[in-house]
């Protein structure tokens, strides 16, 4: 990508001036909370070089390019829903949550706010939704790079409390080795526990 999009130069023209792009991370692991990242570049300005999907940049590129990001951006926002949030809500909920969280941080009202995926109803924010935002919208992209980075530093600190699960590489999701150690040692304060049942094959508390 690496460049702004034809919708985010429409809204330019009709006098946005704060776009923010939104977007999540951590919605299918079976372990950890979900992230949600909310951007606003500035303007006028040459879009970020290499900017892209952050599922298809290297995790050194995501790195790099996030602090690029954090470092140009007019406002960088971060909101969270914790697994007990994600129990309590459903995953759909608790994303939305997330993503409320991050745009209210942000410290600025913004003029338009796009979003990855569909339109989320709880959201309670006008919005924007794209489909394969991530690959297609700047802004969005740029959000979804922070969120994936913060998230993985997150599970990669809590793979150092919790040894075994493969954390620091899996990020929580359900490789084989994680669902190795969920059969063999049992769920942890940070798994969701709805998540697992169907791996587990026979549940361990906490």
């Amino acid at each position: 990508m690496g460049r702004w999009s034809a919708v985010e130069r429409s809204l330019r023209a009709e006098g946005a001036r704060l776009i923010a792009g939104v977007d999540e991370v951590g919605r299918g692991p079976l372990a950890g909370p979900v992230f949600a990242c909310a951007v606003i570049m500035p303007g006028g300005v040459r879009a970020i070089a290499g900017v892209a999907d952050s599922k298809k940049l290297s995790a050194a590129e995501r790195e790099r390019l996030a602090q690029l990001i954090r470092t140009k951006a007019l406002r960088v926002a971060l909101g969270a829903a914790s697994v007990r949030e994600i129990a309590a809500l459903n995953i759909y909920h608790a994303t939305a949550l997330a993503m409320r969280r991050a745009v209210s941080r942000l410290g600025a009202r913004p003029d338009a706010v796009l979003v990855d995926g569909k339109p989320i109803r709880t959201l309670g924010i006008a919005h924007r939704a794209f489909v394969g935002g991530d690959s297609r919208i700047y802004t969005i992209a740029c959000a979804s790079i922070v969120a994936k980075v913060t998230r993985d530093r997150l599970m990669k600190a809590l793979a150092r409390r919790h040894p075994g699960y493969g954390w620091e590489a899996n990020a929580g999701y359900g490789t084989p080795a994680h669902i190795a150690a969920l059969r063999a040692a049992g769920l942890t304060a940070h798994h969701r526990v709805q998540f697992c049942r169907g791996v587990m094959g026979g549940e361990r508390g906490v």
